[in-house]
């Protein structure tokens, strides 16, 4: 795992990291401790429930250290606006298509894409074949089963 983020996210993943480690573990543990009281763990549904909360929490935490020590960290302060970045937002033209339609995208990192929103990670396809590109750029994007061409007309 080398995901490309900002300041931003990782200071997004460290509170999540240290909420889970404190007050969420905390919160699991006294489930657990109430839980157990009620008579056999064998067959105590709320125990099972607790400890199932418990390695869920764990695993997440596990997830979050790796995504935190293997990021690449970039500044999306200081960047090129004559080029498509993180954060960078463009009008982008599907040349292939019969009306040639035309569609503005964000360039953002992983943590943030909303493919949906048209928040296009840089580690897609798509964000791939558009990051460091600038206006009047044609681009040819290598998807998994589809080959498409874009012009990018306009940073916006």
């Amino acid at each position: 795992m080398n995901n490309t983020l900002t300041e931003e996210n990782i200071k997004k993943l460290r509170e999540e990291l240290d909420y889970r480690m404190t007050v969420k573990r905390a919160e699991i543990a006294k489930e657990k401790l109430e839980a157990a009281a009620h008579g056999d763990r064998s067959e105590n549904a709320e125990y099972k429930e607790a400890c199932r909360n418990y390695r869920e929490n764990d695993n997440r935490i596990q997830y979050l250290l790796t995504m935190i020590s293997t990021a690449t960290v970039i500044d999306d302060k200081n960047v090129d606006k004559s080029i498509l970045g993180i954060n960078s937002k463009a009008r982008i033209k599907f040349i292939e298509d019969e009306d040639e339609d035309e569609a503005i995208v964000s360039l953002v990192t992983t943590m943030d894409s909303s493919p949906k929103n048209m928040r296009i990670s840089i580690e897609s396809d798509l964000g791939k074949a558009l990051f460091g590109k600038k206006v009047g750029d044609i681009v040819e994007v290598n998807a998994p089963g589809e080959r498409y061409t874009i012009e990018i007309l306009e940073l916006l």
